[in-house]
């Protein structure tokens, strides 16, 4: 897999980014102030990443998504680990995430890739998105905060 950054005026891989957020507005909201990776085999878009300047020497990955055929064998892990490494070599002291309280592989993953969790948004998505989100039986309410210093 081939992981680069969107050209200006490449399509930006919705279908793809609202795997990871259902919210098409707040996509393209995020995605107009960050900056958007792919990862690509044979000009295929199998995998993407958003990365979003927040404050000074701090960058948060806001989406993190993988077509679903390709999930489970690794190419969100190396998506995240290529975050990191754009955030290092870009300068950012600071790399941060969010995810939902039910996102439990997620969680997991970010995890193994060396992110803290540093606290809790309560009920940041019933605030946020109109429709109820379940994912693994559980309602996704929180939004769960996690950094790691680079």
């Amino acid at each position: 897999m081939v992981i680069r950054k969107l050209n200006e005026g490449e399509k930006t891989p919705m279908e793809l980014l609202l795997l990871a957020d259902p919210s098409r507005e707040i996509i393209e909201e995020y995605v107009t102030r960050g900056e958007c990776f792919i990862g690509e085999v044979e000009q295929q878009t199998i995998g993407a990443y958003v990365l979003l300047p927040t404050r000074p020497e701090t960058v948060e990955l806001v989406n993190v998504a993988v077509i679903e055929s390709q999930q489970g064998r690794g190419i969100g892990k190396r998506l995240v680990l290529d975050a990191i490494k754009i955030a290092k070599t870009k300068g950012y002291k600071t790399i941060e995430i969010g995810t939902g309280n039910s996102s439990i592989g997620q969680l997991a993953l970010y995890q193994k890739c060396g992110f803290r969790i540093t606290g809790v948004d309560m009920d940041f998505f019933v605030r946020h998105y109109s429709e109820k989100i379940f994912e693994n039986g559980i309602q996704c309410r929180d939004m769960v905060r996690l950094s790691q210093d680079l």
